[in-house]
């Protein structure tokens, strides 16, 4: 039997509202699990930085939470390397920072969390430092995690992720290989100048020998240049924190 278009129409608008309720209803439902899996995430990326690969991926997520309550603590701090506990009346803590909408903000105006890894029951007794950093790749976003040992000058390790670089090119500054690159590498130069670790263009040469440099990636020039500009501008925005934590350093200038 034909229907009328009034009951066509009729019908569409009930169903339409009815799968977005059942829709919203579901976000609703999912969005606690989803909030889990990114905080689990950001932790693994947290602790990629001082860890192995292998590692982590051996561990269970109850095993990562506790691993990270046990060995990370954190803080936050401005771009004059003062330890920050509230913003507008709101408290703040490095967990809740949400990296990406502070680099829409001038750089004074940011917050800048820090995690430090330290000796487990001891947190005062710190391994190294991790600090987030987050730039712009051929794409999209770049962001990362780089651990600092507490001379503030050689890197512990380093963690990089992105949003949408070509796989295969820009997209293996995710792989372990590349990031193993810039391990006990120095973003000082011996006269103190914050030089950071620049990633050169092409691939295939042997820089294990020059403290600043790392191999680059073969058809990712865009993708390097950027990785490149994320960590020597972090590198200077946290350098002010880095100077009053520095751990038997010689004194660096700050130019």
């Amino acid at each position: 039997m034909q229907q009328s278009n009034a009951y066509i129409i009729t019908f569409s608008i009930i169903l339409t509202v009815v799968l977005g309720l059942l829709l919203s209803g579901t976000s609703e439902v999912l969005k606690p699990i989803q909030k889990k899996a990114e905080e689990l995430d950001t932790k693994k990326q947290i602790l990629g930085a001082v860890m192995s690969a292998d590692e982590i991926s051996g561990m269970k997520p109850e095993e990562i939470n506790a691993f990270y309550e046990s060995r990370i603590s954190s803080r936050v701090v401005n771009i004059e390397g003062e330890e920050v506990e509230e913003q507008d009346g709101v408290q703040v803590t490095a967990e809740t920072v949400d990296v990406g909408k502070n680099y829409k903000k001038a750089p004074e105006d940011r917050l800048y969390p820090v995690f430090v890894f330290h000796e487990e029951g001891d947190a005062d007794a710190a391994i190294s430092y991790i600090f987030p950093v987050y730039g712009n790749g051929l794409w999209d976003n770049i962001w990362g995690y780089l651990a600092l040992q507490t001379d503030m000058a050689t890197i512990e390790g380093i963690t990089f992720s992105h949003a949408g670089e070509t796989p295969g090119l820009g997209a293996r500054i995710t792989s372990s290989d590349v990031q193993q690159r810039y391990k006990e590498k120095s973003i000082y130069s011996e006269d103190g100048e914050l030089v950071s670790v620049v990633m050169q263009k092409g691939e295939g040469k042997d820089y294990s020998g020059d403290p600043h440099k790392v191999d680059g990636l073969s058809g990712a020039t865009i993708t390097a240049e950027g990785v490149n500009k994320m960590l020597k501008s972090y590198l200077e925005h946290y350098r002010a924190y880095m100077e009053k934590k520095k751990d038997g350093a010689p004194s660096m200038a700050l130019n």
